[in-house]
């Protein structure tokens, strides 16, 4: 699915979304990705089981992150509350939806210049 983006000038931009991965600024990442406002790295999280505390500390370590949007596919499938939690307690609100929608929240909210980051497992 291709995106037409808000142009943010030295901001990563998610680009497109495919069964294979996404074009965030114009790389192509194979597989799931964690997006932020300056950088994209690949993440090890191929399923919605997949996301824990562990999977997610880049994010913690990024320091920069008030919101983080998780994007399971899909579908999306319910948070353990221990998790959201955790995130909660450093800091972070998050948000779990369809890959899709995170795609296009996020380019929304970083165009606000929001602290946002996006976890992002590519739709099956």
């Amino acid at each position: 699915m291709d995106l037409t983006p808000v142009p943010t000038a030295g901001r990563q931009i998610i680009e497109r979304y495919a069964r294979s991965g996404f074009r965030v600024s114009g790389v192509i990442y194979h597989g799931p990705v964690l997006v932020f406002p300056d950088l994209t790295v690949a993440w090890d999280a191929a399923s919605a089981r997949d996301v824990t505390w562990e999977t997610l500390a880049p994010v913690i370590e990024h320091g920069r992150v008030e919101i983080l949007l998780l994007g399971l596919g899909r579908s999306t499938s319910a948070v353990p509350a221990p998790l959201r939690a955790a995130l909660r307690t450093a800091g972070i609100a998050l948000e779990a939806m369809d890959t899709g929608a995170a795609c296009r929240t996020y380019n929304v909210l970083v165009a606000e210049d929001r602290r946002v980051a996006a976890a992002l497992i590519p739709p099956a």
